[in-house]
């Protein structure tokens, strides 16, 4: 892709807006007994991990997916759900398609995890693999208006912000005193969600968002004051690896963050193997980015770590971490 400044950034919609509290709690209550209430474990004398890796799709997609698909009428729920994914969302739609007896696909880039596109395999989700222009350009283009699905936007679905919005409810209950929160950024709807949650308990409370150097846009768009792309390059931080920050989300993500910090692919690396060999959690590079940006960074304690996904190549975890 060249030019990245030459392609659009959005396609049309409504900016997203930061979820109201009384959506968050009703996410939350309709969450109740289908995801996991997940508790703030300390990994050092300043930091805390809340993971995620233990959601039943191993990531906290199912949240938002959930909390959206649990609020659907019948007949939408019967003509089967669609989304685009790096993986984590699909997999999550995917689980709620066989909660609720329905069909599901999903749009993914040709470079997905493999591990990723077997497990939707696995659960009968039709993975439509493409190249990742193609994907942006019928993402740009609205593609998904002219499909018969039910389509969840990952990102700026209302009921997908709430539903993560549940993390920040949680952490506003559990950790009061809770001083910063690391939320690794993609598309955005995590750290939107979580944003809104604890800045209307905790309005103290610092939400920091995480970037893969690989993967600069939020912090260009900031720079720029404007939804800016980046070029893309390799990175172990698939959940992440969305190259630009759309005009819908611009706004919302620009009043959600109190700052941004980036984080190398070796600190990506050595997060995951300490996230492994200290705390036993098996973490993907995207869902380890928190944590590195948490050893590296002054924010005083007590912060807490988005461990947001578990779903990596078994061999490259080995690889990294000797598991």
């Amino acid at each position: 892709m060249t030019d990245p400044d030459s392609w659009p950034t959005g396609w049309g919609d409504p900016p997203a807006v930061a979820p109201a509290l009384d959506d968050v709690r009703a996410a939350a209550r309709r969450l109740s007994g289908k995801v996991e209430r997940t508790r703030p474990a300390r990994f050092n004398d300043r930091i805390l991990l809340k993971d995620e890796t233990v959601q039943p799709t191993g990531s906290f997609k199912v949240r938002g997916v959930l909390n959206w698909a649990l609020s659907l009428s019948d007949e939408a729920r019967r003509r089967g759900f669609s989304t685009f994914s790096a993986g984590n969302t699909a997999l999550a739609l995917g689980y709620a398609a066989g909660m609720l007896g329905t069909s599901c696909r999903s749009l993914l880039p040709d470079y997905a995890p493999r591990v990723k596109v077997a497990a939707l395999e696995a659960a009968g989700v039709e993975t439509v693999l493409v190249p990742f222009s193609d994907m942006a350009r019928w993402l740009f283009s609205a593609g998904w208006k002219a499909e018969p699905w039910t389509f969840l936007h990952p990102w700026t679905e209302p009921l997908m912000i709430a539903g993560h919005g549940t993390i920040g409810l949680e952490l506003a209950e559990d950790l009061p005193g809770v001083r910063a929160v690391y939320v690794p950024v993609g598309g955005g709807a995590l750290i939107a969600g979580v944003a809104g949650a604890i800045k209307a308990l905790r309005p103290e409370t610092r939400v920091v968002a995480v970037q893969a150097e690989s993967y600069p846009a939020l912090e260009r768009s900031l720079a720029l004051g404007r939804p800016a792309w980046v070029e893309p390059i390799e990175t172990i931080c698939d959940g992440v690896a969305v190259p630009f920050v759309t005009d819908q989300m611009f706004p919302l993500l620009r009043s959600s963050v109190d700052r941004v910090v980036m984080v190398s692919e070796a600190g990506a690396r050595q997060a995951v193997r300490r996230l492994w060999q200290e705390a036993g959690v098996k973490a993907e590079g995207a869902g380890a980015l928190a944590l590195a940006a948490a050893l590296a960074d002054d924010e005083p304690g007590p912060a807490v770590c988005l461990v947001t996904g578990r779903n990596i190549e078994p061999e490259l975890h080995e690889k990294i971490a000797g598991s």
